[in-house]
């Protein structure tokens, strides 16, 4: 999946965001994923968001810490990132265009608590950025990348949760569409030429006669080892 998908969806939805109208039934990992986020934040000094995305999520943790960095690869993105921090008050937050496919601009134990929101698992490996003893913390839906990263650069305390808990309904195939029109890598399945492929999708997503999708996320954190 290209760069491009995520600046289309930059300039069609604002931002990395779904549009989909829809409801969510039981505990959510992001939900699960935010809480603990924010117990941890204040007990870090600089923070690393990676793949902030359109930096709306950075800014509301940016309450909870002195100093964050939101960082992502899309720049149209970072865009809307930046005017977002202009039009608001919050003066502890920059963001940056980078990418994990080459050198990061940071420092050496630059920061002691990275969290990975859904963004590029292969921050994993730029764990040069990390203090010795910091945190690195994310929630994906695959985690095997993410054991084998976590592994090879030698972290400890390494924690893997699954949930599966909640399910998000739709009130019709419409919305539904536009929720897998913006998930990663996906076409535009409200496009009527995707009509056969969006009937598919419909037939493997009832649930007690509802438009649903169950949640599969995993929760995982681990410590760079040192103090």
């Amino acid at each position: 999946m290209g760069i491009e998908w995520y600046d289309m969806i930059a300039r069609r939805n604002g931002g990395y965001k779904g549009r989909a109208e829809c409801t969510v039934e039981g505990r959510s990992a992001e939900d699960i994923f935010e809480e603990r986020l924010i117990d941890l934040i204040p007990n870090y000094h600089s923070i690393l968001d990676a793949g902030c995305g359109h930096g709306e999520f950075t800014l509301k943790m940016s309450k909870y810490t002195n100093n964050i960095i939101g960082f992502d690869n899309s720049q149209e993105l970072i865009k809307i990132a930046q005017t977002l921090l202009q039009n608001s008050s919050v003066q502890n937050v920059d963001f940056v265009y980078a990418t994990t496919k080459s050198e990061m601009p940071f420092e050496d134990g630059q920061f002691d608590l990275i969290y990975d929101r859904r963004g590029p698992t292969s921050i994993i490996n730029h764990n040069r950025l990390l203090r010795p003893g910091g945190m690195i913390f994310g929630i994906h839906t695959n985690v095997d990348k993410v054991k084998v990263r976590l592994v090879e650069k030698g972290y400890q305390e390494i924690k893997i949760e699954e949930y599966n808990d909640s399910v998000t309904y739709f009130p019709n195939e419409q919305e539904f569409a536009k929720f897998l029109s913006d998930f990663p890598g996906n076409p535009d399945y409200t496009k009527s030429e995707l009509k056969d492929e969006l009937e598919k999708k419909l037939n493997e997503n009832i649930m007690n006669g509802r438009i649903g999708v169950r949640e599969h996320k995993f929760i995982w954190s681990a410590i760079k080892p040192g103090s």
